[in-house]
């Protein structure tokens, strides 16, 4: 029987996820809903045309509250509260937690509470949820009863599979990584105020920008033999 996925948040990873399952076309999983608080038109119009990856490989309507891919309905949803969401009724497994707004326990659980079987976080995580999982490193972490997970950071999946390697072929003392990074929705595209960060006032378009990262704390989580012996330092460049 297939997984039945629930996407929460349809921002730039909702879409990516969502375009990855239609294209691997594995029947093992069926994405059912969709929950983002924008406008099903814009959502349609989004999925239909993408300015990093092109057009949708297949063809992409709406109607009556639902976005239509090739024929398969998926429910659309706009609620705010995760603690009234139809997990339940919608028979989800696997809630996709895409919004980039939260990142602990308390909101997987309140999703869970909602009906949801188990919750994976797109980004970074507290320390409180079940497991943190990078493909091919730890995959042995997801047992059963682990039903809280977060997929780690982009860097944190680029970085620590070679970080792995060299560790068992060489053996690591110390590190330092600078991670080379696309603009983000959180820079202007012209130079603009920023509430935190006067780097974040310059344009996306005309500026390298040194930000901070977590990348440090991915690493001490998934080795922590090697918990505080890496400097990272992050860049982002005017690149989508």
């Amino acid at each position: 029987m297939a997984q039945r996925i629930a996407i929460n948040g349809y921002g730039r990873i909702g879409q990516c996820v969502l375009r990855a399952l239609i294209e691997r076309n594995d029947p093992s999983f069926e994405v059912v809903a969709i929950n983002e608080l924008s406008g099903l038109d814009t959502i349609t119009y989004l999925t239909r045309y993408d300015t990093t990856h092109g057009r949708f490989p297949g063809r992409v309507e709406s109607s009556d509250g639902h976005l239509i891919i090739n024929g398969h309905a998926i429910r659309v949803l706009s609620e705010e509260d995760p603690d009234l969401l139809p997990w339940r009724s919608l028979g989800i497994d696997l809630v996709l937690e895409c919004s980039g707004s939260f990142k602990d326990r308390a909101t997987a659980e309140r999703h869970l509470a909602a009906g949801a079987g188990r919750l994976l976080f797109s980004q970074p995580a507290e320390s409180d949820v079940d497991a943190t999982i990078v493909s091919g490193i730890n995959d042995d972490d997801l047992t059963p009863d682990v039903r809280v997970v977060s997929a780690a950071s982009c860097t944190t999946n680029c970085l620590v599979p070679i970080l792995t390697v060299l560790d068992e072929a060489l053996g690591i003392e110390h590190g330092v990584t600078t991670t080379i990074h696309s603009a983000m929705n959180d820079q202007p595209v012209i130079d603009a105020y920023h509430q935190t960060d006067l780097r974040l006032t310059r344009s996306a378009m005309q500026s390298i920008v040194p930000v901070d990262t977590g990348l440090a704390r991915g690493i001490n989580r998934l080795m922590p033999h090697l918990a505080e012996r890496f400097e990272c330092l992050h860049v982002r460049v005017p690149t989508i």
